[in-house]
């Protein structure tokens, strides 16, 4: 049983019910689309192949090709059985050594793509030890950084769909595919970008729980081709049976927006190169670096009392605070204030806050994420001089809604933030105060909701928040002044250590079509120690 459900996992071995793959082919005949000829790459037991025959009768040619050898069997016999006299072959094939082009250029047009290709990335096959995958490629041509932090896995459904995609260029035909809707985008999105010729694009949103059993956003993308396409736009439907879109989303200004109509509208909100929203601090070892206070004294996640000096000790929100409107009920030891900083300092200026991280220097060591290698011991990611900001607007990255929150100081500390939320940096109160109207006002909620699709795992992102321009929205509203000014020029001014920032970026979506943005500039003055002298009142009672 065991051996079965890892086939299912490693062979994405989601079998269409006949009558989800009834509707699809009676939409695509609902559409005026008569397909010359029928092909399906990874056919499964065949219920897309009935039911296009059922669908398009008159077609000259139906092609089937399918991995397991028990399935193929299965199609064969239920298709002969069925459709004694039809065109149709099923052949036992492995997708990624099969001679697809020769294969394509031998069945007449209009050509019918259709199917519904494996659920499962290349990270979990790697997991499982399997071959069943694609000839190892840089498929974006990504960074060694990137790879390195995940942007390198995929969707064996996107390099599927990718590649059919790419037959059907200059052709006249049409895609029909079940997959994920982040799949759908992506496929999208490297259609566009590459210049294939789409005449139109829709996807029709499924219900994966009641079809398949998955927890999963899903959908059927529907992709009509045509030598002479240049469309750069997906209607959207609620549904297969959907008489009108909901939405469209499009390639903009070089880069996938999710309601083209509303990013029309503000489009002159959006900036390039800014860089004033970031990430907070990632440490990953929450039971060595994360303090709460009892009667008094720090306390750690291991349940040991803490005495250290109040120096590397800062007020903490995450997420669900900022979520929940709470002030801090947790600290942080902060034991760097740059990424440049070795935390083998403390030693000398903090040495009861070494002594503790040394004797816990077996969990830190046990840190997973490859981020920490080759980095010193207790090293932390997102801290700079923007860390110690004494204001700052903060919003929950895990949240799925626009709701920012005014940070103030807390006991006399800045307060910091994990890597879960992102935030901007004040200097002051009052730029906190005119930032948090802005970035609340009706034009910047707007100009973000055209850019987010909400279905992604973390669909608010620093690089999402970092796409519009203060400078431009404190126009639109009347709010210009230096405070404004000040506000736009800390979007703007660099800050040297950015290398070390990209790591954070594993979440960064490429479905917005641009690099990862780098977390990686400081406000003026960044020489400037921002941390105020106050000491905390659990450290007081020391």
């Amino acid at each position: 049983m065991r051996d079965q459900r890892q086939r299912k996992v490693e062979f994405g071995d989601f079998q269409t019910p006949i009558h989800l793959a009834r509707e699809i082919c009676s939409l695509i005949a609902q559409t005026g689309f008569r397909p010359a000829s029928i092909l399906e790459p990874t056919c499964g037991t065949g219920s897309f192949l009935k039911a296009s025959l059922e669908a398009f009768p008159d077609v000259l040619r139906v092609l089937g090709f399918e991995i397991n050898p028990q399935y193929v069997a299965e199609a064969q016999q239920a298709l002969t059985r069925m459709f004694p006299h039809a065109p149709i072959e099923v052949h036992q094939s492995d997708f990624f050594f099969t001679n697809w082009p020769e294969i394509v250029e031998a069945l007449p047009e209009p050509l019918l793509i259709i199917g519904n290709p494996p659920w499962v990335t290349n990270a979990v096959l790697s997991t499982l030890g399997s071959n069943n995958l694609p000839t190892k490629s840089n498929l974006d041509n990504l960074r060694g950084i990137d790879a390195l932090t995940g942007k390198s896995n995929f969707d064996i459904s996107e390099w599927i769909i990718r590649k059919n995609i790419e037959w059907l260029d200059h052709k006249n035909g049409l895609l029909a595919m079940l997959c994920k809707t982040t799949v759908a985008r992506k496929v999208l999105l490297y259609a566009w970008q590459n210049g294939l010729r789409i005449e139109s694009a829709a996807l029709y949103i499924i219900d994966a729980q009641k079809y398949f059993g998955a927890s999963v956003d899903a959908c059927l993308l529907v992709i009509r081709s045509d030598p002479s396409g240049k469309n750069k736009e997906c209607q959207v439907f609620h549904s297969l049976h959907a008489q009108y879109p909901d939405s469209v989303f499009g390639l903009q200004d070089g880069m996938l927006v999710a309601d083209v109509k509303s990013y029309q509208k503000w489009r002159e909100l959006r900036g390039d190169g800014f860089r004033g929203w970031r990430s907070g601090i990632k440490h990953d070892s929450s039971k060595v670096f994360e303090l709460h206070v009892e009667h008094g004294r720090f306390v750690n996640g291991l349940g040991e009392f803490v005495d250290i000096e109040p120096e590397v000790l800062f007020p903490l929100l995450k997420s669900s605070d900022l979520a929940a409107h709470r002030k801090p009920r947790r600290w942080m030891i902060v034991p760097q204030q740059t990424m440049s900083d070795d935390p083998g300092r403390l030693r000398a200026i903090a040495p009861e806050a070494w002594n503790y991280l040394n004797a816990h220097v077996h969990l830190l060591d046990k840190r997973k994420s490859s981020i920490y290698k080759g980095r010193p011991p207790f090293a932390v990611f997102g801290v700079g001089p923007y860390t110690f900001a004494p204001w700052k607007v903060a919003i929950s990255g895990l949240y799925k809604k626009l709701e920012f929150v005014p940070v103030p100081p807390f006991q006399g500390r800045p307060v910091v933030l994990d890597d879960t939320c992102y935030f901007f940096p004040c200097k002051s109160e009052e730029a906190c105060n005119l930032l948090y109207e802005l970035v609340m006002s009706e034009p910047a909620r707007e100009f973000w909701s055209a850019l987010i699709f909400w279905d992604a795992k973390r669909p608010i992102t620093a690089q999402l928040l970092n796409s519009l321009d203060l400078m431009a929205l404190a126009r639109i509203l009347g709010k210009e002044g230096e405070v404004a000014q000040a506000l736009a020029e800390w979007q703007l001014i660099e800050y040297t250590e950015g290398a070390y920032q990209r790591l954070l970026f594993r979440e960064e979506a490429t479905e917005y079509g641009t690099e990862a943005v780098v977390n990686g500039l400081e406000p003026p003055d960044a020489q400037q120690t921002l941390v105020p002298d106050a000491t905390p009142l659990a450290l007081q009672h020391r």
